[in-house]
């Protein structure tokens, strides 16, 4: 994947026949004012579940940047990572916490609140990550694993940071949904 993403939304006609309603680039861009290779496409959203179908949606990605569905709901995104520059490796944690501020997010740094890297977070989501195009490092409390191409993860709630530790950028498909700690779980987080 190079460039724009396609993206393909399919819907009914008054007859109630399958149709495409929209085929072009996804809408939704957000471009790291930082490095122009890293890059997060939103390619829908949804707000409820059950999630209502219906014979044309209206587009669901427009708005602010936001890193979390809502409540009930889902998100499906393609993100490009670049790799990690000296700039990330040494932001600050008053810097770490103004870039989950811009995702609409603050509350899930928690770098100097357990965190070991800067962009460590934790989310109330189940999310699934494919692993498209390169390699990347998933960083946890006290482990790293490395995930290549054609890669699946299952990230549970988990304290965790994506760091590109190669010379090339990487691809991961997110599907993000929203989820409830379980109360024993959230009280066992480290609060420092």
């Amino acid at each position: 994947m190079q460039g724009e993403i396609r993206r393909v939304v399919t819907g009914h006609d008054a007859n109630g026949k399958a149709i495409v309603l929209s085929d072009g680039p996804a809408p939704f861009v957000h471009v790291n004012p930082r490095n122009d290779q890293d890059t997060s496409t939103d390619i829908w959203r949804t707000s409820e579940m059950p999630c209502a179908i219906v014979a044309a949606h209206e587009e669901t990605t427009l708005g602010p940047r936001r890193q979390m569905p809502t409540k009930d709901g889902t998100v499906i995104r393609i993100n490009r990572f670049a790799p990690e520059s000296e700039e990330v490796r040494n932001m600050s944690v008053e810097q770490a916490r103004a870039a989950f501020t811009a995702l609409g997010n603050e509350p899930a740094s928690t770098f100097g609140r357990g965190g070991r890297h800067p962009l460590m977070h934790r989310t109330e989501t189940i999310d699934y990550a494919v692993i498209l195009s390169g390699e990347i490092t998933m960083l946890l409390d006290d482990e790293d694993l490395i995930l290549k191409a054609g890669d699946t993860l299952v990230q549970c709630g988990t304290n965790h940071a994506w760091v590109n530790h190669s010379d090339a950028v990487c691809e991961v498909l997110f599907v993000l949904i929203d989820g409830e700690f379980d109360e024993g779980l959230a009280e066992s987080f480290p609060t420092e």
